[in-house]
């Protein structure tokens, strides 16, 4: 499974005192990451809020059961 962003930015600006100034930028980006089978699809959430974009992927019941203990071994 594939999980794919695709968005586009652009800003204009009209500034400065006695003069008009008009000011264009845009930019558009994409990109895509493949998912581990550990992720449950079916509750995958997006959320957007002040310019940050944050994707939650929880994992499924089998992978949270998974558990690994390692041993830290001071030198």
């Amino acid at each position: 499974m594939t999980l794919a962003f695709k968005g586009a930015r652009q800003d204009v600006k009209e500034e400065k005192k006695n003069c008009h100034l008009n000011e264009r930028r845009f930019a558009s980006f994409e990109r895509s990451f493949r998912l581990p089978e550990s992720v449950d699809i079916d509750k995958i959430e997006a959320n957007f809020k002040s310019g940050v974009l944050r994707v939650t992927l929880p994992k499924t019941a089998e992978a949270q059961k998974a558990e690994k203990k390692i041993t830290v071994k001071a030198a």
